[in-house]
């Protein structure tokens, strides 16, 4: 195990013995505890929760080789002056109209039944994936899913979908239960859980990501329920008890995760991806072990489509989003950019360049357009673009445009109400859209993935009435993140966006040859 692996070893929760001894059947999952989180989906796709069975080897899935043609006028079917138009409009007011919002309040319900029934009421673990007709018994959760449950239940108990007793009883058992059962480092939380009794499955990694995910729900709930005192005190415990520097491991940036088997993950959150969150919560925390430093150690890669520039990463779709589900970066920049019309184009991109491909795979139009990870007819699959990453085939993945809600609110919506109406006998179940469906081959998903589910949850929300937002930033840990990462507001004087803006000197891009 090595001095360091040793030395997290003992600074362990009491209960994470028992987790260790854990017989799992997923061995070696994590090549020695060496691969980014990201290879470790690829990999526990075979194994977590029971995906679908026919899998391809895992070189099928990996990043495609940059096309030299990707972009370039000879493939161009949008034409370049789409750039000067994607911004019309200000996303953050478009108002719905009542058949939209109604469209919207079913998805969301539908989206929260799923971890409302697929939850274990007394431990309040919520499982990583299940049928989408509910109609499951799996046993694995995922700490990011139960995450975005806990934001589920302050909508829920705000729409009133299920009694409000039961929600707080719901969130109480939850908190207690993830605070004295489930095995812990330093603050940090598993990947996967055993369902009923929190062990640590498939020997999953301590993970960074998931845990932030997790805990920007419990946030959530602190703010929600403010008048909860146990609510408040148990959240304000299992936030104040991460240890941010211990995940730092010397370095100005943070890793991925560590196992005790192998120690640290070598891949480390050193560049632009759903990563913002993790340096936030740190940067928030009352212990300061985070600084601005950490907070500008990562790299914003520009990327250029079509004459359109953004920041990016070689990496799905759900990167501009997971982030922007909790922390509102409405109307505010750091140094570096104004993230969230950041995302406004890195979506609008993407669209664009599903037109793009439409040659291949004439079911992507105007209507009906969005990959990022999902499962696929091959299994779970990272995909996406641009530029283009994974084995392609035409598959739509619902929470594309549901994870995109907020940043091109008509355009997705659209996508949305085609799936529903032209797809609904096998798109449309219990828990909302299946995970992914593929028109061209008539393969569809059987299961709904909690995370897919979940961004799609709070997106919808936040795009109707902003209150994810809105009541997690009452948490001074969020306003104080945004404070000590140098962000400060847009004057109103100032664009929304311009088409193509400039690059910082010394900052890298990447743009098609």
């Amino acid at each position: 195990m090595g001095k360091l692996g040793a030395y997290a070893l003992e600074n362990f929760a009491p209960v994470f013995p028992r987790a260790l001894g854990l017989h799992c059947r997923a061995v070696g999952l994590v090549s020695g505890g060496r691969r980014s989180r990201r290879e470790w989906l690829l990999q526990s796709a075979r194994l977590a929760a029971g995906l679908p069975v026919a899998l391809s080897p895992l070189s099928r899935l990996a990043a495609a080789p940059l096309s030299l043609e990707f972009g370039s006028a000879q493939t161009q079917d949008v034409p370049t002056s789409a750039a000067a138009q994607l911004f019309t409009s200000d996303p953050t007011k478009y108002r719905f109209t009542r058949d939209e919002d109604q469209f919207l309040e079913e998805l969301e319900r539908a989206c929260f039944q799923f971890f409302w029934d697929e939850s274990n009421p007394y431990t309040g673990l919520v499982k990583d994936r299940s049928q989408a007709d509910g109609s499951d018994s799996r046993n694995v959760a995922s700490i990011a899913a139960t995450g975005f449950g806990l934001g589920g239940m302050c909508i829920a108990d705000l729409r009133g979908w299920e009694d409000k007793k039961k929600i707080r009883e719901r969130v109480r058992n939850t908190l207690r239960f993830v605070d004295t059962r489930v095995p812990q480092a330093h603050g940090f939380f598993c990947h996967f859980l055993n369902f009923r009794n929190g062990e640590r499955a498939f020997q999953s990694e301590v993970s960074s990501i998931d845990t932030a995910i997790f805990i920007c729900g419990v946030l959530t709930c602190r703010a929600y329920f403010e008048d909860d005192g146990e609510i408040r005190d148990l959240a304000t415990k299992l936030y104040e008890r991460v240890d941010w520097g211990w995940l730092l491991h010397g370095e100005k940036t943070l890793s991925m995760g560590w196992t005790p088997e192998r120690g640290f993950i070598r891949s480390r959150w050193d560049s632009y991806s759903e990563l913002m969150m993790v340096y936030l919560l740190g940067l928030g925390s009352p212990s300061n072990v985070m600084t601005r430093a950490n907070w500008e150690a990562w790299t914003r890669t520009y990327f250029e489509f079509n004459g359109i520039r953004y920041i990016g990463s070689h990496a799905p779709l759900f990167v501009h989003q997971y982030s922007h589900a909790w922390f509102d970066f409405r109307g505010k920049r750091d140094k570096f950019a104004d993230y969230f019309t950041n995302s406004v184009i890195a979506t609008k991109v993407h669209k664009l360049w599903c037109l793009e491909i439409s040659r291949e795979f004439p079911d992507y139009t105007e209507d009906l357009w969005g990959i990022t990870a999902s499962d696929s007819a091959r299994g779970y699959a990272v995909w996406g673009g641009p530029p283009p990453m994974g084995h392609l085939d035409g598959t739509v993945v619902p929470c594309a445009a549901g994870g995109s809600l907020p940043f091109l609110p008509e355009e997705t919506l659209q996508v949305l109400r085609t799936i529903r109406s032209k797809y609904e006998q096998r798109t449309w179940k219990r828990y909302g859209f299946v995970d992914a469906f593929n028109p061209l081959t008539n393969w569809y998903s059987q299961d709904v993935l909690g995370i897919d589910a979940g961004i799609m949850m709070l997106m919808a929300e936040n795009a109707r009435t902003g209150f994810i937002w809105e009541q997690f930033m009452k948490n001074d840990i969020a306003k104080n993140a945004f404070t000590r990462a140098g962000f400060h507001a847009i004057p109103s004087s100032e664009p929304v966006a311009a088409p193509k803006s400039p690059i910082p000197p010394g900052y890298p891009v990447w743009s098609p040859q």
